[in-house]
């Protein structure tokens, strides 16, 4: 990154590094404490002077307050290491993402108000990582389609880079996938402390996505992470530096006011910042919410200024009969043709993989 670069973005967008999320109280199971890699993120947490609980038994207790805006404070403060469920071994599809979807960790250190893990995780949302990382990994390879390129997204239950300077996990996944033939790996987050991905082996096996908003969404709604310039940055230092394959998720999309100017904004800056030779994709993912997921959100962040209006949105079903809320046909056209257009003229060679 030449210091030109960082002049000409900075001036329009602020670079404001995450600071690194340290956990206020890690716990390890004895079934984790038992896992060599386990031993790895022992060593780690005790090197950055955290506060260690090592558990009598291999169940996570002591996390509930008396509400659940005080359940939800307790656990964002906490880091649990334990053993991964038997049952995380047998992988589910992830479309349009990945072909598959895979797990190092659960639970996520930043405050999004919309966060996509509402409804989805049971009980109070501790981040949890895993110490059987080994036999996570080893266990993907019976998913390669023989012959074909299979991708594998891990960062659906959490930032898996928000967490990595506690864990290595991310790193070892990277490294992973480096030897692998027909297995790609993708990952996605809001931080943007990439120094320690830059020299990995990866083979050009994994694609690193940054996550990136408008300014007024970002800076309202999305606590705790790297402001959009250096998220933007430190994707740059990874296709540059690094020669991974990147990308851009620009989620959750929102019509707020002057959306279109803003939208502009944040692809302008994309533009000034990935202005070099890459092999880039983007992704598009609208605003939507469930019953269910609304009422997490409002127990955990009651004075939200985030759209939750059903009346403002139409009912979308599932072939399950679950139903979420999102923008009416118009609003999706008009939003749709808006980003396919303008990514289109700055990002010629870039591919859309969806729009959702």
């Amino acid at each position: 990154m030449t210091s030109s670069t960082m002049a000409s973005v900075g001036a329009k967008s602020e670079i404001r590094k995450a600071r690194l999320w340290m956990p206020e109280r890690v716990m390890f199971t004895p079934a984790a404490l038992d896992q060599p890699w386990g031993q790895q993120i022992l060593e780690r947490v005790q090197a950055l002077g955290l506060p260690i609980d090592e558990l009598k038994q291999n169940r996570l207790t002591g996390l509930r307050g008396e509400t659940e805006r005080d359940t939800y404070a307790t656990a964002k403060r906490t880091l649990a290491v334990v053993n991964a469920p038997a049952g995380q071994l047998k992988l589910s599809p992830i479309p349009p993402s990945a072909d598959w979807q895979f797990h190092i960790a659960e639970g996520c250190p930043a405050h999004c108000q919309y966060c996509y893990l509402a409804g989805s995780l049971q009980g109070p949302p501790v981040i949890r990582v895993y110490a059987n990382l080994p036999q996570i990994l080893g266990n993907l390879a019976a998913y390669d389609r023989s012959g074909s390129q299979t991708s594998y997204e891990v960062s659906c239950y959490t930032d898996p880079l928000g967490i990595e300077h506690l864990t290595g996990s991310l790193a070892e996944a990277i490294r992973y996938f480096g030897t692998r033939k027909d297995g790609y790996l993708r990952w996605v987050s809001k931080f943007d402390n990439v120094e320690s991905l830059l020299d990995l082996p990866h083979g050009g096996h994994t694609r690193c996505r940054s996550s990136v908003n408008a300014a007024s969404i970002s800076d309202r709604l999305e606590g705790g992470t790297a402001s959009v310039a250096a998220r933007l940055h430190g994707l740059r230092r990874l296709g540059l530096e690094g020669g991974y394959p990147i990308g851009v998720v620009i989620a959750p999309i929102m019509p707020i006011p002057d959306w279109q100017e803003q939208y502009t904004q944040l692809l302008d800056d994309m533009s000034e910042t990935l202005d070099f030779d890459c092999d880039l994709t983007v992704e598009l993912i609208t605003h939507r919410f469930t019953p269910g997921s609304k009422d997490v959100l409002l127990s955990w962040y009651p004075n939200t200024k985030l759209d939750l209006d059903e009346s403002s949105r139409v009912v979308k079903r599932n072939k399950f009969g679950g139903l979420k809320y999102v923008y009416d046909a118009k609003t999706m056209r008009e939003l749709r043709q808006f980003f396919e257009r303008e990514i289109a003229r700055r990002f010629p060679r870039a591919k859309i993989l969806y729009w959702t």
